[in-house]
C-alpha cells in the first residue's frame, strides 16, 4: 500500500473567488509526505496560475462554458436540464472518472456547487470517496427553492464526508444527526510579517482611506457602501473609498449602476474603481478601514477574516458565518445587513475616535492567529481524510 495518498481536488471554475482562495490556501499547506495534491479545473484562469506557481500539479478539463458562467442565484431557471447541456454534462462526469482512475486518485475533494455535483458522480463511478466542501449556505435566500430542496437530499446520498465552512452553512444542510460532516473554517495564511499598525495615526489625521473587497456583485452591497460613503464624506470631505473587484458570471450591468451611482451620489473624485487585482492583500494593507457590505449573509467571510489580520478595523454585515469570525465590538464592528446609515454610522465611530479603532484592529488579528490559520484548517481537513482512507 502506498504511504502518501493522492488527494484530487475538483473545481468547476479558476476565477478567484473566496472558495477558490481558501482552496488555494488549502492545497499549498498539505503534508505533502502524507498527501499528494492534484488539482482539476472546469476552466482555465488566476487559480490555475497561482497553483502551478505554487508548484501543485494542476489539469485544465475544460467544462461548457454555459456550465461555468451560470450563476448560483439562475440555477433554478437555468439549471443543466434546461440549458441543454446534460448530455455535455454527463459527457464531463465520464471523462473525470477516466482521469481519476488512470491517475490513481485515492480520494475526491469538490469545492463548489457544481462541482459537489459532477466530481462527486465521477468520483462515485469510480469507486472512490468524496468529500463535498460546502462553501455556499443551501438557503432559500442565497439560492432557489428548488436547489436546495435538490441539494439538500443529495447531500445524503452522495459524498462520503462533507465539511462546511462555518457554523452558518452547516446549519443550511439539514443534515441528519450522525451524518459525516464536520464545519472546518476557511484558513488565513500569514506571511510572517508583523504589519505595521498605525490605525490612530492613520485616522487621526481625518481623511482616511476605506474600502471594500470582492467581486461585484448586487449581494455583495457595493451599492449601500456608496450610499455610507457619501454620509462619511459629509462629515469628512478627505475621506476617499476603494472597490476592490471586478464582476463575474454575467453581472457586469450592475457595475456599470454602481458606477452611475458614484456620480450621483457626488463622489466621481472620491471613489476609486481597482477593477480585478491579484496583489489585493498589498491594497488591504493601505486600507485604514475595512468595510464588508453583503446582504445576504456569507458563508464564511474569507475577506473579512484577511482585513483582520492584515490589522485593520473591519465593520462587516451581522449574517451568516461572519459573527463566527468577529466579536462585535472586540475584534470588529457588526452591523445589520441592507443597511447604509448603519455602515456609516460604525465607520464615522472608527473614524472619530482612532485609539479604539487601533484597540479593535489589534484584537481583530490576534483572532485570527488563534482561531482562524490555514494551519488550524489543514489539520482538521486532513483528519477528515484520515477517517475516510481508513475504511
Amino acid at each position: 500500500m502506498k504511504q502518501t495518498k493522492t488527494i484530487l481536488f475538483f473545481d468547476h471554475t479558476a476565477a478567484l473567488g473566496g472558495g477558490e482562495i481558501a482552496l488555494l490556501h488549502l492545497v499549498v499547506a498539505l503534508d505533502r509526505e502524507r498527501f499528494e495534491p492534484v488539482v482539476v479545473l472546469g476552466s482555465d484562469g488566476p487559480l490555475r496560475e497561482k497553483l502551478t506557481s505554487a508548484g501543485i500539479e494542476t489539469h485544465v478539463l475544460a467544462l461548457a462554458p454555459e456550465v461555468v458562467q451560470t450563476r448560483k442565484g439562475s440555477l433554478g431557471s437555468g439549471s443543466l436540464m434546461k440549458m441543454g447541456l446534460i448530455v455535455r454534462a454527463l459527457l464531463y462526469v465520464a471523462k473525470l472518472r477516466r482521469f481519476i482512475v488512470k491517475r490513481g486518485v485515492d480520494l475526491v475533494h469538490t469545492n463548489s456547487l457544481k462541482a459537489d455535483l459532477i466530481g462527486g458522480f465521477a468520483a462515485r463511478l469510480a469507486r472512490v470517496p468524496v468529500i463535498w466542501h460546502i462553501r455556499d449556505r443551501i438557503a432559500d435566500d442565497y439560492l432557489p427553492p428548488s436547489v436546495v430542496v435538490v441539494f439538500r437530499w443529495l447531500l445524503r446520498i452522495v459524498p462520503n464526508a462533507v465539511i462546511a465552512n462555518s457554523e452558518a452553512t452547516y446549519r443550511t444542510l439539514k443534515l441528519p444527526s450522525g451524518a459525516n460532516a464536520t464545519v472546518v473554517a476557511s484558513g488565513v495564511v500569514h506571511d510572517g510579517v508583523t504589519p505595521v499598525l498605525e490605525t490612530a495615526a492613520r485616522l487621526g489625521s481625518r481623511n482616511p482611506l476605506i474600502g471594500i473587497v470582492g467581486r461585484i456583485s448586487p449581494w455583495k452591497g457595493q451599492h449601500i457602501f456608496l450610499r455610507a460613503a457619501a454620509t462619511v464624506r459629509e462629515r469628512f470631505p478627505s475621506a476617499r473609498f476603494q472597490i476592490i473587484g471586478s464582476a463575474l458570471f454575467g453581472e457586469a450591468e450592475y457595475e456599470k449602476e454602481i458606477q452611475a451611482l458614484t456620480v450621483s451620489l457626488g463622489l466621481g473624485d472620491a471613489v476609486e474603481f481597482t477593477g480585478f487585482r491579484q496583489d489585493v492583500s498589498e491594497l488591504i494593507s493601505r486600507l485604514d478601514i475595512l468595510a464588508h457590505a453583503s446582504t445576504t449573509g456569507e458563508p464564511f467571510g474569507q475577506v473579512v477574516a484577511e482585513g483582520m489580520i492584515a490589522g485593520k478595523p473591519v465593520v462587516a454585515t451581522d449574517g451568516g458565518g461572519v459573527p463566527e469570525i468577529i466579536e462585535d465590538g472586540i475584534s470588529g464592528v457588526l452591523v445589520p445587513m441592507d443597511d447604509a446609515p448603519a455602515l456609516a454610522a460604525a465607520i464615522l465611530q472608527l473614524i472619530e475616535d482612532p485609539q479604539q479603532a487601533e484597540k479593535i484592529a489589534k484584537a481583530g488579528r490576534q483572532r485570527i492567529l488563534d482561531h482562524f490559520m490555514i494551519e488550524h484548517t489543514v489539520k482538521k481537513v486532513q483528519h477528515v481524510y484520515d477517517e475516510l482512507l481508513a475504511t
